[in-house]
């Protein structure tokens, strides 16, 4: 996980929301003659003239402020190619088009904002057109945003003495010499006079927004953001920017960067001592899940070729599709190592894209997968912002069998990659998945998989009447109580709201993310039944700076099954837009509502919010609502544990090991693993000091179903040595009473477990994960002498 989203001194003023606007600059009147001609030509042509309505269409399509989804549909529900050529004439040929940069004036209400064009590309080119720009190498110049920060100096020199071609950086306000390379203090003067490919920026969550922009606006070619805890709503502006463009493509936010192992180019945090150049590409939302598919393919004698680290965000710049579809034409790379989560849909679409790719391809590349998350406490956010499950989304274990059908070899572990992908590529047959690697009696079965988000809560059941979609909300670490939600709506529009009296049929509305189109959207169904959701909703997604007015209400009306009375719509509009405003207003990532028709209107009887607590914590933005917040309900074992940074989870169930993991990714697969022995999820945040690891054996141990302690470890920046001196210090002060299984992985794993073997304590140390999960299991089973906190 990265560091760099820490909050420093923080901005306390809030972003103005993104305003509704049909079109771009001064040309409303023309563009919407030519959406008003386009519409009569859909119509009344009916499949007549359609020379005459495919020039028509292209006009409007450039017209547009950018190619969403709507406009895109739009357009191949006409029978016409999704990709178009530049239309002929002059509609919508004039300053308004993709090439030209200016402002989009935008309104929503009463405020104004203005958003920026950028690229000076061809109109009809669009952000997928900057997928070749994640092919890096020797030959890619790389500068640095936040360039002399003790991070970036820190990174810099470990890539520059790798290999990696670091020509500068850029520092606001300073121009001189940094580690003998030039700091200039704008990226524009950086594009100007050093001429780089791709900028790694390195600043903390609060200021990254802001450093992705200007990097959009210089038109850098590739953006490699790590930093995490970036509020959403900078991150939804980020991508509706993005799709206004065709020079700069982005990988991240909360990411571990890009890295061709071929080339010895590093953009990002990977750790450099497991990569190997070699034959394999790596795909993956998890960076201690790369690293441990790194190190496997590295001891299996592969190496690796072009490894891209998607990252965990609820929306990344780089989707696993698009990284797919660069390995495929990558001339170093022989097969692809694909590692997955909950959350979205991406894993559904990359199986979509291999299944296509396989028909086509007379020799495709072999791929191997995993998808994490197998253990997913339902309603819970595991580690990652976007690790986490909603209504109408893919479980894990239909992400597997989809990409199982498309022919990806599943595994359980990242440590079977190796052996996996090398079968692969020899012809020979394929290890079991559940079969060991060694002579280890096995406890991991196959079978689905699953998993979730960051700093989440837990909240114990309500009594009484509990929303049938409750379960699947997920929180985002600010959830607030329904009573709160309803006053919220009232209090944005004349919304109808109040307890359900049993008549009328439930429907369910919301305002979530969309995440194959990286912006916000209504999901809506017919039914509040949990085992319908996934089969009844749709999703209308909208553009960020645009609003949902811009959506036909009358056609979810009828999705949801409402009678065709202009009451009733009129209604669903008023509460479409007081939903949009809160969200815009309060900085939401899911607002649900379930809804009833009454008496001719719409009525809400029942809301539950979730909002986007990085806006507080890493920009100081929305404090009013942490006042709304409920903890009455919440294991304060997880409230002592979110003060500290650390993401920790009671499992239900008779477990008996406890997990201290470091990094979500692998905590998440390590209680997949364990298959119900684990008594919690617990993430040190990408920190295992001795003071991480003392706080989270005392939570651990405040469960009395613990009988053994599983640490499992990949040191990646942090070094195997230093882990295990803090694993050492925190047990000598503690004295838990239970035993220790440690497992130690990565930069200086040798002298790692050196020092846990010869430490004299019951502390058991493992390099093979199948062998430390087994002695944790079997001392699991034992009694042992209940450890007293003091």
């Amino acid at each position: 996980m990265s560091t760099f989203g820490s909050p420093g001194a923080l901005p306390t003023t809030k972003p103005v929301p993104p305003q509704r606007g049909s079109f771009p600059l001064d040309h409303d009147g023309e563009c919407k003659h030519v959406m008003m001609t386009y519409l009569s030509c859909i119509k009344k042509v009916k499949g007549v003239n359609q020379d005459e309505c495919r020039s028509l269409a292209k006009s409007y399509l450039a017209c547009r402020m950018d190619h969403n989804l709507m406009a895109k549909d739009d357009f191949k529900n006409l029978g016409f190619k999704e990709k178009t050529d530049r239309p002929e004439g002059n509609a919508g040929s004039s300053s308004n088009e993709v090439g030209t940069k200016g402002e989009l004036r935008c309104r929503f209400g009463l405020r104004n904002i203005r958003f920026h064009r950028y690229s000076t590309s061809p109109r009809l080119q669009s952000y997928s057109d900057t997928l070749p720009n994640l092919r890096i190498g020797k030959h890619t110049r790389v500068i640095f945003q936040g360039f002399t920060g003790k991070q970036a100096t820190a990174n810099a020199r470990d890539s520059i003495a790798w290999g990696t071609q670091i020509v500068g950086g850029v520092t606001p306000g300073r121009d001189g010499v940094h580690l003998g390379l030039p700091v200039l203090p704008t990226v524009r003067s950086a594009m100007e006079q050093l001429k780089p490919d791709a900028t790694a920026i390195y600043v903390a969550a609060h200021q990254a927004p802001g450093a992705i922009e200007e990097a959009i606006e210089a038109e850098v070619p590739l953006i490699v953001a790590v930093a995490e805890h970036i509020p959403l709503h900078d991150m939804l502006r980020i991508h509706s920017i993005l799709k206004t463009q065709s020079r700069s493509r982005l990988v991240g936010p909360n990411s571990p960067g890009i890295i061709s192992a071929v080339g010895k180019c590093r953009i990002g945090f990977q750790p450099l001592p497991c990569f190997s150049s070699g034959s394999i590409g790596i795909i993956a939302k998890s960076g201690t899940l790369s690293y441990e598919a790194v190190a496997s393919t590295t001891r299996a004698g592969l190496g690796q070729s072009l490894c891209i680290g998607v990252g965990g965000d609820i929306a990344p710049g780089t989707s696993i599709q698009e990284a797919l579809a660069v390995l495929e034409d990558d001339e170093d790379t022989a097969a692809i190592a694909l590692i997955g989560e909950i959350g979205g849909t991406g894993e559904i679409d990359a199986a979509n894209w291999i299944r296509e790719y396989n028909s086509r391809t007379r020799s495709p590349k072999p791929i191997v997968g995993l998808i994490a998350g197998k253990q997913e406490v339902p309603g819970r956010i595991m580690g990652h912002a976007g690790a986490f499950t909603i209504a109408g989304e893919p479980s894990a274990g239909e992400k597997i069998a989809a990409l199982k059908t498309a022919g990806v070899t599943m595994i359980t572990h990242p440590t079977k990659f190796g052996d996996f992908l090398k079968a692969r590529l020899e012809g020979s047959q394929v290890p079991d998945p559940k079969a060991p690697r060694k002579s280890v009696t096995s406890f991991i079965s196959g079978g689905e998989q699953r998993r979730q988000f960051h700093t989440a809560l837990r909240r114990a059941e309500a009594k009484g009447h509990r929303l049938p979609w409750a379960g699947r909300l997920q929180r985002r670490n600010l959830s607030i109580a329904q009573d709160k939600c309803m006053d919220l709506l009232r209090e944005a529009g004349q919304v109808n709201c109040g307890p359900y009296s049993g008549s009328g049929t439930r429907r369910y509305l919301a305002i979530g993310i969309d995440r194959t189109t990286r912006s916000p959207c209504i999901m809506a169904a017919p039914s509040v039944d949990p085992s319908q959701l996934g089969r009844l909703m749709k999703h209308y997604p909208f553009d960020f700076r645009h609003g949902p007015e811009e959506l036909a209400i009358e056609r979810i009306a009828s999705h949801l099954q409402f009678s065709h009375k202009p009451s009733v719509e009129n209604s669903l509009r008023r509460l479409v837009k007081s939903l949009a405003a809160i969200f815009y207003e309060k900085e939401a990532y899911l607002m649900v509502t379930e809804i009833v028709e009454r008496l001719g209107e719409v009525k809400v009887v029942g809301a539950r919010f979730g909002f986007d607590d990085a806006a507080y914590r890493s920009c100081g933005r929305q404090a009013a609502l942490q006042e709304l917040r409920d903890t009455t309900s919440v294991e304060p074992s997880e409230l002592e544990a979110e003060k500290s940074g650390i993401i920790y989870i009671k499992l239900a169930g008779d477990g008996t090991v406890g997990t201290l993991v470091n990094g979500a990714g692998l905590a998440m697969n390590t209680i997949d693993a364990l298959e119900g022995h684990a008594t919690n999820f617990l993430d040190t945040g990408g920190k295992a000091t001795s003071e991480t690891v003392k706080h989270g054996f005392e939570l651990i141990l405040q469960d009395p179903r613990t009988r053994v302690i599983f640490v499992n470890i990949f040191g990646g920046l942090t070094l195997g040595d230093m882990i295990a001196n803090g694993i050492i210090m925190a047990f000598k002060e503690l004295s838990p009473r239970v035993p220790v299984v440690v497992r130690i992985r990565g930069t200086n794993e040798k002298e790692g477990q050196q020092l846990i073997t010869e430490s004299g304590l019951p502390l058991y140390a493992f390099d093979d994960f199948e062998e430390a999960a087994t002695k944790a299991i079997e001392l699991g089973q034992q009694q042992v002498p209940r450890f007293e906190s003091h």
